[in-house]
């Protein structure tokens, strides 16, 4: 009924895989995002630098409205661009994270089931009422677990039609405005 040594060293090396695995994830969505956000500088700087030398350039005023005016579409296309390059990262990321915390999760199900197996047949007459009873809060957890799953789930593809609309949105409002 007890865990063998080897048993207790198995699940240690699980765990610190498990870590290992969910910080690697985590480092690379912060690589990820690092190299996003350097490069969205880089270009906003050096598009800044070029409209800079346009307006010095400008002749009169209706051409530093123009030029002005012609700056805004593809600076709003890279800001949009950037963020649905964070948006991924971080959909991405969320997914790592929930696949390895839903293996995480069946493990931790099949070594609890496996534990009650174990202690159903060793255990005193009369105990089946309270194995009963845990096997039955097990399965409600369970159950409890997948519906957060499917709501989760849900969430994060209305996320995603909302950030799709948005962006159709914001892009429809900007050629309006430029006409």
């Amino acid at each position: 009924m007890y865990a063998s040594p080897e048993q207790l060293s198995a699940a240690s090396k699980a765990s610190v895989d498990a870590f290992v695995g969910l910080a690697s994830t985590q480092f690379a969505a912060f690589e990820r995002l690092t190299a996003l956000s350097f490069n969205a500088g880089k270009l906003a700087f050096e598009d800044s630098v070029g409209l800079t030398r346009s307006l010095l350039g400008a002749k009169d005023v209706q051409e530093v409205v123009n030029l002005n005016a012609a700056a805004a579409q593809p600076s709003f296309d890279k800001a949009l661009a950037y963020s649905r390059g964070v948006y991924e990262v971080s959909s991405q990321t969320q997914s790592e994270f929930t696949k390895a915390l839903e293996a995480q999760a069946a493990e931790l199900n099949k070594t609890m089931v496996g534990l009650l197996d174990k202690m159903s047949k060793n255990a005193p007459a009369g105990s089946d009422v309270a194995l009963t009873a845990v096997r039955s809060a097990m399965a409600a957890a369970n159950q409890a677990y997948d519906s957060f799953t499917k709501v989760a789930k849900q969430a994060t593809e209305v996320a995603e039609a909302n950030f799709s609309a948005a962006t159709t949105a914001a892009k429809e409002t900007i050629k309006r405005k430029a006409k």
